[in-house]
């Protein structure tokens, strides 16, 4: 194979700006600098640098050059950093001039993070969580993926991995090295690791996916009968005008979603139609998909018209569990009795529209949704395909104690291996006979 293709992308946001960043990747990334400025500078240290068009020697900008040699730097390739206005026209000007450097091409989308894993630098989920850190809206998100980032998700997997290597090994001297003094006892301890693995590994999968919902946000559902407030409520808690609000029943026929940071965490809020009998097709459409969001939804707000009581509206009151909050609106029109229950819960008073009891409905969901998504102890699963992978790991150990002969139990196992380096991105390499070595060979 040969040499890499030079690379090169504008690292930061494209438009207006007071700085921009030019990153080039490859072997003719000094080159690329030479044709530009003149020079490579002294490696890491930002050097002021004019940089001047290859061909005519006109001159483009006036900025900073910065020089990483490989390996150590981002890709593990030769990279230059041209920073800099963050003009249109010069940002235009020196992507242009780059692509007159021989060797040297614009990067394909991920093509810097795809070198970075290639070259060892990061596996696939560090760049995973690179990608998620610069996607995060909120600080929930943010602690997530920098944690990721910093290869925390990695080394849970790569620890379960090589626990499960060395059983394998142990298993394999078992099978293959009958003349090695290996003790007796080997098959039972072989066995129970492999079920102490197995039930590590289901206990870390019952985490009510919490990982993918701080990706993607917790879903809130708020679901009412028609003209309840759901809409006002949906802006209040947005603070912006996310909703038609209208005293005509029936306004809202679709699902509305408004994203919302709530304490630091991501919430999806889903405004939905009115719950009654429907007067038309589209009505009856709306109501089924409100129906749907509910059904599907992490939390339910649901809101009843003080104005009804005590005569709540029944479709309303068939959707309260226990991932629900109820909530009485417009209790500026109307007295309500001081031991007002609703389904035997104790309901938030607001007004949505004049903003009484706002505060304390805010912070009730706020603590709601800090349950439902705080993580603690081990690194978050973020992804459907960890979840998979893990799953079928955990499928191939339980297979493998039931296993009616060791090689089968050994077979087992590989997959189980194989399955768990799926999700960092190893590459699986013949590293059993070095365990074995290490356990079974030492001294000779």
């Amino acid at each position: 194979m040969g040499r890499p293709e030079t690379i090169f992308a504008l690292a930061t946001a494209p438009g207006r700006a007071g700085v921009a960043v030019i990153r080039i990747s490859g072997p003719q990334a000094g080159a690329a600098l030479t044709a530009l400025c003149g020079r490579v500078p002294v490696p890491r240290q930002a050097a002021r640098s004019r940089f001047s068009h290859p061909v005519d020697g006109r001159v483009l900008d006036d900025g900073l050059a910065l020089w990483f040699p490989g390996p150590g730097s981002f890709t593990g390739e030769d990279v230059a950093e041209i920073q800099g206005h963050g003009g249109k026209a010069v940002i235009d000007s020196l992507l242009s001039a780059l692509c007159l450097v021989p060797g040297v091409r614009p990067a394909e989308p991920g093509e810097f993070t795809r070198r970075a894993f290639e070259n060892g630098k990061l596996d696939l989920t560090q760049a995973e969580g690179l990608a998620d850190l610069i996607n995060a809206e909120t600080e929930a998100q943010h602690r997530q993926a920098l944690r990721q980032m910093d290869g925390a998700l990695a080394r849970l997997f790569d620890g379960w991995r090589s626990d499960l290597i060395r059983h394998l090994a142990h298993l394999e001297a078992f099978i293959d090295f009958p003349d090695e003094p290996i003790p007796d006892h080997l098959d039972q301890a072989v066995r129970a690791g492999i079920s102490t693995l197995a039930g590590a590994m289901t206990a870390y999968l019952a985490d009510g996916h919490r990982g993918e919902r701080i990706r993607d946000g917790l879903y809130i559902a708020v679901v009412g009968a028609p003209n309840a407030g759901k809409s006002s409520l949906v802006n209040a808690l947005a603070r912006r005008e996310a909703a038609i609000v209208s005293a005509t029943a029936g306004t809202t026929r679709d699902v509305i979603e408004v994203h919302l940071d709530l304490g630091g965490y991501p919430v999806v809020l889903a405004d939905t139609a009115g719950l009654r009998e429907a007067a038309e097709d589209i009505e009856a459409e709306g109501i089924r998909r409100a129906l749907l969001r509910a059904e599907n939804a992490d939390l339910r707000l649901a809101v009843f018209d003080a104005a009804c009581a005590p005569e709540w509206d029944a479709p309303t009151l068939a959707l309260i569990d226990g991932r629900t909050e109820v909530i009485v609106n417009k209790v500026e029109t109307v007295a309500l009795p001081d031991d007002l229950r609703i389904s035997g819960r104790v309901p938030h008073r607001i007004s949505a529209a004049g903003g009484q009891g706002m505060a304390d409905l805010l912070e009730a969901l706020t603590a709601r949704v800090r349950d439902a998504l705080e993580t603690q102890g081990a690194p978050a699963l973020t992804r459907q395909r960890h979840r998979v992978a893990l799953d079928e790991c955990v499928d191939s150990l339980h297979r493998s104690l039931t296993a009616p002969d060791l090689e089968l139990m050994a077979e087992d196992l590989r997959l189980a291996a194989r399955a768990l380096g799926r999700i960092t991105g190893r590459v699986e390499v013949d590293d059993l006979l070095d365990v074995i070595f290490r356990d079974f060979c030492i001294g000779k």
